[in-house]
């Protein structure tokens, strides 16, 4: 597992000072790419590593100031350094990529090349092409805008209690209280301020479902399902293997979900469980508080990861070492959490909303997931080869946390405290599963009914989620549950990205069950997976990972048995 962070790699096409944010100075080096001459295949191996240089060199600018963006999304400034990007410099690189890959497929000598390196490259790039149209770079610039809005609208929502004012994940600890009036009283503040701004974020969705359906139509497709699973570059699985998912979620995993739930009830002594009743423990004991301080937080997650393998604990202290990390939660800030690359450093940035919460823990072990499989493909020559498909890319994030939760006692000393941990780090990875149905049905309806009323989209997310999530009583709040749906944020910042959680997950709990008989063997495969980056088709990494990329009744049944013995054998 070595992998050096402080290698650098130093521009070589792309001048030094080169700003990647000035078009004047960008302009020139498309020029210089799209007029060389290609003689040879060393020439066109070479031209090709300058194409990624330089996309590099400019994907790292827009992440900067995203990242900045989101770090603080009250400040003007960040604001507007971001929106100077997304407005002026990607409309004018997009056409430039287009015409260089257009270039490229054209070139004599690219049938020459070894397929067994570029293979997978020279597939996203006629994919690619293929897509583009000139027509859909204002409205994905509109996009971008779009998905800024949202950010800002929900990183400003807070709530007063008890005289204190407090962002939505700082409000979300009030709901682990052992009493129940505490709880029902924050989810009510929770949900109501939620819904002052129901109407924003309905005018909001509409127009980008109406916008992403026009994307679509101009790339001549007849919706933007069909669109985006072209454009995310689904080339393994189909529409139809997403249905066979759900049906599957429906029969494999409900049924278990609905145990722990029922489960959950009992021991909370309650006559019907409600939504503040789900993350709370089950048996009145104090909320699990693993840490008070982020110092506390990062050396806590350092010596997990550390345990696992020595490597990766040099890698975490490492991020905390360059400052990649931002982890508390504060007024202003983007909601979630998010890992992002700094693709000309190659390093990780790892983006959080930690208030000292259990959960905090998975999403530390979660986003470290994807900062190792940042590092580990570091070495990969193309810049196509160190970013992922995101269904794999979620397995790396998914199965950190199940392969690090073994070493969770780190956190908690007290071996009830351990265990309860443990427990809820295999719940989630059994409860997100038709969550993830939800969301992707949902979509899936959303899209092939692109003129549909919010009516009728009320209507539909209501017998969606009754689906796929039978126990949970909302009674007396119908409003809130018919607008729970604007809290998951991917479907106004990553339309139509949400099944890659339930298919990672399904490779994430084939590599836990295999860590259960031979653990280091697995991180050490989990580990040469990762180093593969995106070199592989999807399926051949899911294999080097040594899981089957599957994800129906057939595969998920037996992973679900193996939870709920797990589970059993908690005895919690």
């Amino acid at each position: 597992m070595q992998v050096d962070p402080r290698r650098a790699f130093p521009r070589e096409f792309v001048p030094r000072d080169a700003d990647m944010g000035d078009w004047a100075q960008i302009e020139p080096l498309f020029g210089a790419l799209r007029e060389r001459a290609i003689t040879s295949v060393e020439e066109l191996e070479a031209w090709l590593a300058d194409i990624s240089e330089l996309s590099a060199a400019i994907a790292e600018e827009r992440a900067t100031r995203y990242i900045a963006m989101t770090r603080q999304t009250d400040d003007a400034a960040r604001e507007a350094a971001y929106q100077e990007f997304i407005e002026h410099i990607e409309p004018r690189v997009k056409p430039q990529w287009h015409a260089l890959e257009t270039l490229y497929l054209a070139m004599p000598y690219r049938r020459l090349l070894p397929m067994a390196l570029y293979g997978v490259m020279d597939r996203i790039v006629e994919n690619d092409v293929a897509l583009y149209r000139d027509a859909n770079v204002p409205l994905e610039t509109q996009d971008a805008l779009f998905m800024k809005d949202y950010q800002k609208r929900t990183g400003a929502m807070t709530v007063r209690y008890h005289g204190e004012e407090l962002t939505l994940p700082q409000a979300a600890k009030h709901l682990e209280e052992p009493d129940r009036s505490v709880r029902q009283e924050v989810w009510e503040l929770v949900t109501a301020r939620r819904l002052q701004d129901k109407d924003a974020l309905e005018d909001l969705y509409d127009k980008m479902v109406a916008l992403r359906t026009q994307i679509a139509v101009n790339a001549g497709f007849e919706n933007y399902r069909d669109y985006a699973f072209r454009r995310r570059r689904r080339f393994d699985y189909t529409p139809e293997d997403c249905f066979r998912f759900h049906a599957g979620v429906e029969r494999a995993t409900v049924p278990l979900v609905r145990q722990i739930l029922e489960h959950r009830q009992r021991l909370l002594g309650v006559d019907r469980l409600r939504p503040w009743d789900v993350l709370v423990d089950p048996r009145h004991r104090p909320p699990l508080r693993p840490f008070a301080t982020m110092a506390e937080l990062i050396a806590g997650t350092e010596e997990v990861f550390r345990r696992v393998d020595s490597s990766l604990g040099d890698l975490f202290h490492f991020m905390w070492e360059e400052k990649l990390l931002d982890l508390d939660s504060r007024k202003g800030k983007a909601p979630g959490g998010y890992q992002s690359t700094l693709h000309e450093k190659r390093w990780p940035f790892i983006f959080g909303n930690a208030v000292g919460r259990d959960d905090d823990i998975r999403l530390m072990l979660h986003e470290g997931g994807h900062a190792f499989h940042t590092f580990a493909s570091r070495e990969q020559p193309l810049i196509h080869y160190r970013t992922t498909p995101y269904e794999f890319a979620e397995v790396a994030s998914m199965s950190m946390e199940l392969l690090a939760s073994r070493h969770l006692d780190v956190f908690y000393r007290n071996p009830d405290d351990y265990q309860r941990s443990v427990r809820a780090t295999l719940e989630d990875a059994v409860t997100i599963l038709p969550w993830v149905a939800t969301i992707d049905a949902f979509q899936h309806w959303v899209y092939t009914h692109p003129t549909h009323t919010r009516d009728e989209r009320r209507r539909m997310w209501g017998d969606t989620y009754r689906r796929f999530n039978p126990v949970v009583d909302w009674s007396g709040y119908q409003e809130a549950l018919d607008f729970a749906w604007h809290r998951q944020l991917h479907l106004f910042l990553s339309p139509f990205y949400y099944i890659e959680y339930g298919i990672a997950e399904t490779g994430a709990l084939q590599i836990w069950v295999h860590s259960l008989s031979n653990h280091r063997e697995a991180v050490e495969r989990y580990w040469q997976a990762l180093a593969l980056g995106g070199s592989r088709p999807l399926p051949r990494l899911f294999e080097a990972a040594g899981a089957k990329f599957s994800f129906d009744y057939e595969t998920l049944a037996p992973l679900m048995d193996t939870v709920a013995d797990e589970l059993a054998r908690s005895g919690d």
